[in-house]
């Protein structure tokens, strides 16, 4: 697809962990583009992600809702986007399993709000447009010891986040078979690096391991997780945005698949070496507890036609990977406290409220 240079772009979700590192990419990349950053501000989306970035020119934040169908109308009759690259969802399996609606709205609805408004305000005319749906390997359900997820393998969700982005996944894919909206779709696995809020596995351990709190594993820890660096997945987006067939869906991993307690034992090793501990006095922490309901035993992704296509691969080693996020949470305690503090709400309700 060729892009406008002066081309104007909706990232959803962009003061999240995945948004904020594709937004400051964009931003600093294509200055000839404008990068508009949409996103509601719960929990997990901190406008310090971008910091670096909030001053320049090609950048503007928004603060709203998906789910907020008339506001997202007004919001693209005002803006005219060129392209949307949709990553605002609710992303934890556990609060999907305890709340389950707020993931039907946000990721289901809010993905219809979007499409809904995109298809009318385009009217036909998609030269020049895409809509990019950003979604996770989840929705594939589980494998067994051996096989990878290929962007053939029939959907299987068993949690109703996996199935909420699953639906959201045949939606996109609908309205472009049925109207000819202008769509691509990528599925990545588990991302890791600075930036990601710790209610997350790797966040939460290394928070976890330096004040000598428990490492809550479920089971045995025997789940398989193929993990990729958060700005490699970002580049795959920039990659597949520019470069991939409309229509198109590209799996994105890391061919990088841990099981949860042998990355838990990684990281307790780089930690306590950090931290200047005697290695192995982290692994203490590590307790075992009741696993999770419909928890899916092996995630690995076939990125090989992203790879064949457009030329993609991760750049960095996950022992080198592991070693830049450990040493980012441990120098960014201020950010860390800010994010999970009562006074960071409360700031952006001041700034942000209505």
């Amino acid at each position: 697809m060729k892009i406008s240079r002066k081309s104007k772009i909706l990232v959803t979700g962009g003061a999240g962990f995945i948004g904020s590192h594709l937004v400051r990419l964009f931003v600093n990349k294509y200055p000839e583009y404008k990068i508009y950053n949409l996103d509601k501000l719960t929990y997990a989306g901190n406008l310090e992600n971008l910091k670096d970035i909030e001053d320049k020119p090609n950048y503007e934040f928004v603060r709203g809702d998906i789910v907020d169908g008339d506001f997202i109308l007004r919001l693209f009759q005002k803006e005219q986007f060129d392209g949307v690259i949709h990553l605002a969802a609710e992303s934890h399996v556990d609060s999907s399993i305890t709340n389950p609606m707020e993931f039907i709205m946000t990721n289901i609805v809010g993905t219809v709000n979007l499409l809904n408004a995109a298809k009318y305000i385009w009217q036909d005319n998609y030269q020049g447009k895409k809509f990019y749906h950003v979604s996770t390997d989840e929705v594939y359900g589980s494998l067994g010891d051996t096989g990878l997820f290929t962007e053939k393998t029939a959907y299987d969700p068993h949690s109703p986040y996996s199935a909420s982005k699953a639906s959201s996944d045949h939606l996109v894919r609908a309205y472009h078979d049925t109207f000819g909206l202008p769509i691509i779709i990528s599925n990545c696995s588990n991302n890791y690096g600075p930036n990601q809020f710790p209610e997350k596995l790797i966040p939460l351990f290394i928070n976890n391991i330096q004040n000598n709190k428990p490492l809550p594993v479920y089971g045995k820890g025997e789940n398989v997780r193929d993990w990729l660096y958060v700005i490699d997945h970002a580049k795959a987006i920039d990659l597949i945005y520019h470069k991939g067939t409309i229509g198109e869906i590209f799996n994105i991993g890391g061919n990088n698949e841990w099981k949860n307690i042998d990355l838990i034992k990684v990281l307790c090793k780089v930690t306590d070496k950090m931290l200047g501990r005697d290695l192995g006095t982290s692994e203490k922490l590590i307790t075992y507890v009741k696993d999770r309901a419909g928890h899916d035993l092996r995630y690995a992704i076939d990125s090989s036609k992203l790879q064949n296509e457009l030329g993609w691969e991760p750049s960095l080693q996950f022992e080198e990977g592991i070693e830049k996020t450990v040493k980012w949470y441990l120098d960014n305690q201020e950010w860390l406290e800010n994010v999970t503090s009562g006074d960071y709400q409360a700031y952006y309700e001041k700034q942000y409220g209505n």
